[in-house]
C-alpha cells in the first residue's frame, strides 16, 4: 500500500479558518517532495492547543483515496 510521510506544524491559528469554514483542505508537502491536498476533518483528531505538531504516515489506495493517517512522533 503506498504511503508518505508528512512533517505537519500548524498552529491552532491556522487551523482555524478550517472551524470559521473559509478553509476546509490543507495543503502540504512530504519529505519526498510531494504536494497533498489533505481534506482538513481528519486533521481534526490531532489537533491540540498548540494547532497540529508531528510527523504522519498517511497511507493511500492505489487510486488515491486516503486509508489512514497516523502519527509516527
Amino acid at each position: 500500500m503506498p504511503s508518505l510521510v508528512l512533517d505537519i506544524s500548524l498552529t491552532a491559528d491556522e487551523f482555524l479558518a478550517v472551524y470559521q469554514g473559509r478553509a476546509n483542505r490543507v495543503l502540504l508537502r512530504s519529505r519526498d517532495d510531494r504536494k497533498v491536498s489533505l481534506p482538513a476533518h481528519h486533521l481534526r483528531p490531532h489537533l491540540g492547543h498548540a494547532g497540529v505538531q508531528g510527523t504522519f504516515q498517511l497511507e493511500f489506495s492505489a487510486d488515491g483515496r486516503l486509508l489512514s493517517l497516523h502519527r509516527l512522533a
